[in-house]
């Protein structure tokens, strides 16, 4: 897998995964502030839909103050995106997201080391719970 993200089957659709892994992000600080269905814009705008595809956008408020007090070019990957969707190929249902500490380390500030790694340990927590 990339160091740039993490990601885990289920054998849940994606309609469950996706709520599973907003109830399991709920459970460990962070809540969801939007769901984009892809399909449903893709259909909105007259084009084929591609097999389901959601993207959720989640933040955990405290932490993303405190990033943000650090440095304020860490508003470039905010919120944190989980993404859960049905593999084109396999049509296994797959939950992740982009690694917190790969993106804020391309800003190159020592000081949002330990802030990426406990939000990425977070994150991994609650996908896997929602994966199970």
């Amino acid at each position: 897998m990339s160091e740039l993200m993490y990601q885990v089957p289920t054998k849940k659709s994606v309609d469950e995964a996706v709520q599973a892994v907003g109830h399991s992000l709920k459970n460990h600080q962070f809540g969801v502030l939007w769901d984009l269905d892809i399909n449903e814009k893709l259909t909105e705008k007259g084009l084929e839909p591609e097999p389901s595809f959601r993207i959720l956008e989640v933040c955990s408020a405290p932490r993303a103050k405190k990033a943000l007090s650090t440095n304020q070019t860490v508003g470039y990957f905010l919120p944190c995106k989980v993404l859960v969707y049905q593999d084109r190929e396999s049509g296994e249902t797959r939950i992740g997201y982009a690694k917190p500490d790969a993106l804020m380390g391309l800003l190159g500030d020592n000081r949002l080391n330990e802030l990426a790694i406990e939000v990425d340990q977070l994150l991994k927590q609650a996908v896997d719970e929602a994966a199970q």
